[in-house]
């Protein structure tokens, strides 16, 4: 299991204002927002990060266009910063069948499919997701994703450029959330990580070279790091929303 992308809802200007854009630039990601997949409901930008990806989507039409609905419905009503954490797997059929063992109320691997040019024609992605239940003390969901095959793989990381590889900036190494979980939150923690390190005020989650850390505070917001081999982006940061990106 590792990270594989964030999903994180975005107003219409970080995909439009140039100021932003350059800023984004400014600390070595690429980030070319007019591309990206969408249809007259859903705008997705992507910001490449050599495997991994920041997956930035803005809600243009109440319906969502095909976005998936219970996010739609979270953006329309004002939420902004993560709303979906992925997590690649090699087995989403027996991580299935685990969770379900263990009384977790999770969704079947399924396609994401949506609907395009008016309606007429249907887009199915090359990979199958498995959504858990969403967080109560924290407001977003872990999500499991499987492409198909190994060709479907390759397909995809064609697709992954401009990429942030290019500046010596080569993947996402740890995901810091501040907030507070319930009980219940953490019950679907257990159930989803095997290598866990639990005291007072910190679940820390490791997934070999990443590390997922849930930091108790009044507060909430998210931190990513980036493993970052270039002296000129070292150390700097961006904000979109609640969510800080920083090159370590």
């Amino acid at each position: 299991m590792k990270i594989d992308h964030l999903v994180i809802n975005v107003d219409k200007f970080i995909q439009e204002d140039k100021e932003l854009i350059n800023s984004i630039h400014s600390i070595g990601l690429p980030y070319k927002p007019r591309w990206g997949k969408g249809t007259k409901g859903f705008k997705v930008s992507n910001i490449w990060i050599g495997k991994e990806y920041f997956e930035l989507v803005r809600i243009k039409a109440k319906d969502g266009g095909g976005w998936i609905k219970d996010w739609t419905t979270k953006y329309l009503d004002g939420h902004r910063g993560l709303i979906g954490f992925a997590l690649e797997v090699n087995d989403i059929e027996e991580t299935y069948q685990q969770l379900l063992s263990q009384n977790v109320n999770v969704s079947p691997p399924e396609p994401l499919t949506f609907r395009w040019f008016f309606n007429l024609l249907t887009k199915t992605m090359p990979w199958r997701n498995l959504y858990l239940p969403e967080f109560k003390g924290v407001p977003f969901q872990f999500f499991l994703q499987q492409l198909n095959d190994e060709k479907s793989k390759t397909y995809m990381e064609q697709y992954m450029v401009p990429n942030s590889r290019d500046n010596a900036i080569e993947g996402i190494t740890e995901v810091n959330i501040y907030g507070k979980l319930t009980e219940g939150d953490k019950k679907v923690l257990y159930a989803l990580f095997e290598d866990y390190e639990e005291s007072k005020d910190l679940l820390k989650i490791n997934l070999g070279a990443q590390t997922i850390r849930f930091i108790t505070s009044n507060t909430y917001r998210v931190e990513v790091v980036l493993k970052c081999n270039n002296k000129d982006y070292s150390n700097k940061k961006i904000n979109i929303h609640n969510l800080q990106i920083q090159n370590s």
